[in-house]
């Protein structure tokens, strides 16, 4: 029977590559670690240390220093960005993952961030999501699934103002003049987006009542043609 051969010890440049292997492993650990120690400390400066999270004090705070008012849409982008699920607050967890995506650790890089988050929001693969988002983020009481009139005038101006100006001031001064409805429902806030994008504004040629479009959408193509006529 042949004697096993003895294993050859690592060359020079084998133990020299894994070396540098090692050695950049070791380098990007310490780069990530330095970067969720700025992201946390950066948390602990508007963190309410009581309650552990971020309340709307410190989300107060945090816009002055972004240099945005906290009505401002970007603040409800960043919301949606870090998933975070009470209204005026951010958990460390939500913090983090979202910093993370975002890649920034400092207030001067999520200052600079904010454009370009806006611009992933606005993407069309991205917007209706936001949108809904919106809408469920206002929803701040157990079990709350509608909105109220004040409430919906004061959201579609922030989410949709921008894109739909038309639309948007027809729709809050008839929600405003209407007394049939008191609040709002998800399907009602989507279907009004759909409406938008979809239906020829203000002649409204286009919409068909066969659609299935919930009847305030109904009500308010009525209100439109009578101020028309």
């Amino acid at each position: 029977m042949p004697r096993a051969s003895k294993r050859k010890s690592d060359s020079p440049k084998s133990t020299s590559a894994k070396s540098s292997r090692t050695e950049s492993v070791n380098s990007a650990s310490g780069k990530a670690s330095k970067f969720g120690i700025s992201v946390d400390n950066l948390f602990q400066k508007y963190a309410n240390k009581l309650l552990g999270m971020i309340d709307p004090e410190g989300i107060e705070a945090l816009c002055s220093d972004l240099g945005v008012d906290h009505t401002n849409v970007r603040i409800l982008m960043l919301a949606w960005k870090l998933k975070a699920e009470k209204q005026g607050y951010f958990t460390q967890d939500e913090w983090r993952r979202g910093l993370k995506d975002l890649g920034v650790d400092t207030i001067n890089k999520l200052k600079k961030a904010l454009p370009k988050l806006e611009a992933e929001v606005m993407m069309p693969e991205n917007f209706e999501d936001f949108y809904c988002y919106a809408f469920r983020y206002c929803l701040t009481e157990d079990k709350q699934k509608c909105l109220d009139i004040e409430s919906i005038c004061l959201l579609i101006d922030l989410v949709l103002g921008s894109q739909f100006r038309s639309q948007v001031d027809s729709f809050t001064e008839f929600l405003k003049n209407q007394t049939d409805y008191k609040v709002i429902n998800m399907d009602q806030w989507t279907n009004f987006l759909r409406f938008c994008q979809e239906i020829s504004f203000p002649d409204l040629k286009n919409y068909d009542t066969d659609q299935a479009w919930p009847v305030i959408l109904d009500n308010f193509v009525d209100w439109m043609k009578e101020k028309q006529s």
